[in-house]
């Protein structure tokens, strides 16, 4: 009884065909920057969290972080009710499509897909009680340029004939309130950024610039920056004494044309910044595709922490 029990558990969600990107990502690796290791976690943390509220697992438990789709398939070996939310990738069960932002079930044998994207560019994948993957440094996050986390503590991306096993068993079924949702950005949408300590730096016309035309999203976009292309910015400073660099940042290096620093950033960096990007507003540029336009908006600390706070409290009600 006991062998046939454990047999069950270690079947799971098996990887048939690998995409361009997806990762297991939790909420992150904190307090360990001055080891030179960044932060990871899952690059739109609103929606990601919502996938783990579905299932009402803990918000942090690891899921999986899918970007583009590009074919990526699965084949489940054993009942369980999942959580899909974040960019629509065209995901399919046997051949039928899924809507995002929703749980559903799949049984033994049924064939998961996520084709390519529709609106937004990350996907969030949710299993019962989380995946179970080791935990490095406090996390189960991947971080491919430092080689941690994943399945095979080497932060490389999921491969064909990798078994994904969760931790829970009976998930919760919850319905996400229409009004509350996680919404895809569109061309033209407003990121609040918290100006920082060198924008005196700039001169009159670039922050005019900056604040007032539009920016469009580069192709050269990771999870470590996502470069917006549009008029040089250029101030006083070519340089500054390296310092560390939060979430969101947006540095201007010398060719004048900003870089928006996300989850797998360096620690420290030497480029004038006009600020940092909200929490909210990363989580949004975390979906837009290359081509997206996107404007810069001055926005106070007190707001932005604010608007956070205030997102926080919807998973509490």
């Amino acid at each position: 009884m006991s062998q046939v029990a454990m047999n069950e558990t270690q079947k799971g969600l098996v990887v048939k065909q690998a995409g361009p990107l997806a990762l297991i990502q939790d909420a992150g690796r904190f307090g360990v920057g001055h080891l030179g290791v960044t932060q990871g976690g899952a690059a739109d943390w609103i929606s990601f969290r919502w996938a783990n509220w579905l299932l009402g697992n803990a918000l942090n438990s690891a899921a999986l972080e899918i970007v583009m789709g590009g074919g990526l398939s699965f084949e489940t070996e054993r009942e369980v009710r999942l959580a899909l939310t974040g960019a629509d990738l065209d995901a399919q069960l046997d051949g039928k499509p899924l809507a995002p932002n929703t749980s559903f079930k799949l049984l033994p044998g049924q064939r998961l897909e996520f084709r390519q994207p529709r609106q937004g560019l990350r996907a969030y994948l949710a299993f019962p009680g989380g995946l179970n993957a080791p935990e490095v440094l406090g996390s189960r996050a991947c971080t491919a340029r430092e080689q941690l986390g994943g399945l095979d503590e080497d932060g490389k991306p999921l491969k064909v004939g990798d078994r994904l096993i969760w931790k829970g068993t009976a998930p919760a079924v919850r319905r996400i309130p229409e009004s509350q949702g996680p919404c895809m950005p569109a061309s033209g949408c407003r990121l609040p950024i918290v100006l920082g300590s060198q924008i005196a730096s700039f001169s009159g016309r670039a922050l005019f610039q900056a604040f007032n035309q539009p920016w469009t999203v580069d192709n050269r976009a990771d999870r470590m920056g996502v470069r917006l292309t549009g008029p040089a910015l250029h101030g006083s400073l070519t340089g500054i004494i390296s310092e560390g660099i939060p979430l969101g940042a947006v540095q201007v290096p010398p060719d004048g044309q900003p870089i928006v620093l996300m989850n797998d950033r360096q620690t420290i960096g030497g480029y004038p910044r006009l600020g940092a990007l909200t929490p909210i507003a990363c989580a949004a540029l975390a979906q837009c595709l290359p081509g997206t336009e996107v404007w810069l908006t001055p926005f106070s600390a007190s707001q932005a922490q604010e608007d956070y706070r205030q997102q926080l409290m919807v998973w509490k009600k």
